[in-house]
């Protein structure tokens, strides 16, 4: 498992996964370490097991050369289950693309890499919330001081049915789009609940609740999982209120080191964070197979439009 291990690495999530999608778990071990790449067959190759709800997926192997070694096992077992398989989104800051890049390219792979999305995150650095507060927008600290009275802060530590059916109504009338499978968040935030992690937030406006979101917190890293508020109600700036509640318990009570805005390049996010991370594709095709051969050449042919012409 990697160091520091987000909720999307642990085997929780994995089975609550695996109950939707019909997991490939490819593992290697040399009887002191192992490693693994959960996986699953989809549009014709293989995927990573994950969901849109995940911020990253990576390989569970140590940070070490026989974790390097096994993964290399691993991409060269891989061979003989499909021509393709493609990765994303896989972090680099903890040198998980380029650990895979190379296992893929050592095993034979023709591999290509590139940046498929963004990551906002807050290094707290150790300040307190007054003091990460006195650094923001002084747009947004108005915003709060002339809006927050307008609604009440229910801030839970546990899971609560009421509270979750309060934040689905809430997305359901916001401008968020449909979810696919929301059953699987809302057992994902039981799980949180029960272990202790889940930071749950509403807003209410006149005993009406009009924002809502979802974080958790872990091995110091609080993620901001959901967020959602009523569009009629935008007048109200719930979601800055309930946005700077959080961050004050995240940062104050919960003492943690990061605050990890999940994948989007959404512009509010920026208003809140101060670091952007990339998250990267890793596509790998097996030239020794016939199949690969098309999607190799239509790599070639974009990788040849993309080289600016000479003058």
């Amino acid at each position: 498992m990697p160091e520091h291990a987000s909720p999307f690495d642990r085997p929780e999530w994995y089975a609550l996964l695996a109950e939707r999608k019909p997991p490939l778990l490819a593992l290697a071990s040399d009887g002191e370490h192992s490693a693994a790449l959960p996986l699953t067959r989809a549009n014709g190759r293989l995927e990573p097991l994950n969901h849109w709800y995940s911020f990253t997926w990576r390989q569970l192997a140590p940070a070490s050369a026989d974790g390097d070694r096994l993964l290399t096992a691993l991409a060269d077992d891989l061979r003989g289950q499909s021509h393709r398989v493609t990765l994303s989104p896989v972090p680099d800051e903890d040198d998980s693309a380029t650990r895979l890049e190379a296992a893929f390219r050592a095993a034979g792979w023709l591999v290509h890499r590139e940046q498929c999305d963004f990551n906002h995150v807050l290094p707290v650095n150790g300040r307190s919330f007054d003091e990460y507060w006195a650094s923001r927008d002084g747009r947004m600290r108005t915003t709060l001081k002339r809006k927050a009275k307008k609604v009440d802060v229910e801030l839970l530590t546990r899971f609560d049915a009421s509270a979750w059916a309060a934040y689905e109504a809430i997305y359901a009338e916001s401008w968020k789009p449909a979810e696919d499978t929301p059953e699987i968040l809302r057992k994902f935030a039981e799980e949180e609940g029960a272990a202790g992690r889940i930071r749950l937030a509403i807003a209410r406006h006149e005993g009406r609740p009009v924002a809502a979101q979802f974080w958790t917190v872990e091995n110091g890293v609080a993620y901001i999982h959901k967020l959602a508020h009523l569009e009629e109600m935008k007048h109200l700036s719930a979601g800055t209120t309930l946005s700077a509640a959080l961050f004050e318990h995240v940062i104050d009570a919960d003492k943690v080191a990061l605050v990890d805005f999940g994948t989007g390049n959404d512009r509010y996010k920026a208003d809140w964070m101060e670091q952007v991370r990339p998250r990267f594709l890793i596509d790998c095709l097996d030239p020794r197979q016939p199949k690969a051969w098309a999607p190799l050449g239509k790599r070639i042919l974009t990788r040849l439009a993309r080289k600016p012409a000479r003058s």
